[in-house]
């Protein structure tokens, strides 16, 4: 059997449905080679991190289900390999993975930290609640350390199902994702009024008119994933930007 961050970003068959599956807390989705815009070669595995927790409304529909289908389906057809990690599994926060010895972490944090360990890039989708990112998407980030996330490059989504579209949640999504060195793209996504643009299983109304909009924030997301990986596999990044391990006074600047 492959180890499970592999298998997880192998094609598999997807539905909007799947992410409420109450397994392990990420599954792997379609990956579509035969329509690839970019070659084998650098193609990159991608985790996709939903900020919905949302079983019911009203408002109705639920939106984050279709929202992500759309995301991880357009970047299959892109030619890359994704796997979604979902925070309904995650508990509020009280003992992050970097705080557990080795190997002795909940199976899935530790299932969960290997996928994130593993990916190239990030896509966070997030809908807006109180003009703020949503809280589950930020719990289940502080559960694993800067680490995890760091060199590697990050893309935005955001939707709502009103005419704004997310924007003011993704604007305060990207000071945390920076913090966690995974820097966003500049250019994001935004969904207004998600319930009209997507159809209950994820696809456009105006299928090409979306992809081209994604393009850019794609095109970003792939040039930078492709160039860390590459500097990755010959820098050890860590090696003179070392991970805190100890305590937060590890920050701190010289008091004298």
């Amino acid at each position: 059997a492959m180890p499970l961050p592999q298998a997880l970003f192998r094609s598999r068959r997807f539905s909007p449905t799947s992410l409420r599956r109450r397994t392990a807390g990420v599954f792997g989705l379609l990956m579509c080679c035969s329509f690839s815009t970019i070659p084998s070669s650098r193609a990159l595995q991608i985790a996709i991190i939903s900020g919905s927790t949302r079983t019911s409304g009203p408002p109705n529909p639920i939106l984050g289900p279709r929202v992500v289908s759309f995301i991880a389906t357009a970047l299959g057809k892109r030619g890359h390999g994704v796997a979604v990690v979902d925070p309904i599994e995650f508990p509020l926060l009280e003992k992050p993975h970097f705080c557990y010895a080795k190997s002795q972490a909940p199976p899935l944090l530790e299932d969960t930290y290997e996928v994130l360990h593993q990916a190239d890039a990030y896509v966070c989708v997030t809908p807006e609640y109180n003009h703020a990112p949503s809280p589950a998407l930020i719990n289940l980030l502080n559960h694993f350390g800067s680490s995890t996330f760091s060199f590697k490059p990050s893309a935005i989504v955001s939707y709502s199902a009103g005419q704004w579209g997310g924007t003011r949640a993704a604007i305060g999504l990207r000071p945390i994702l920076s913090e966690l060195g995974c820097l966003p793209v500049s250019a994001m996504i935004h969904i207004a009024k998600a319930q009209d643009v997507l159809k209950e299983d994820g696809v456009p109304r105006d299928e090409q008119d979306w992809e081209n909009y994604c393009h850019r924030c794609f095109a970003q997301l792939e040039w930078w994933g492709d160039a860390a990986r590459v500097h990755r596999s010959k820098v050890d990044p860590f090696e003179k930007s070392p991970a805190f391990r100890r305590d937060p006074s590890q920050r701190d600047a010289p008091q004298n």
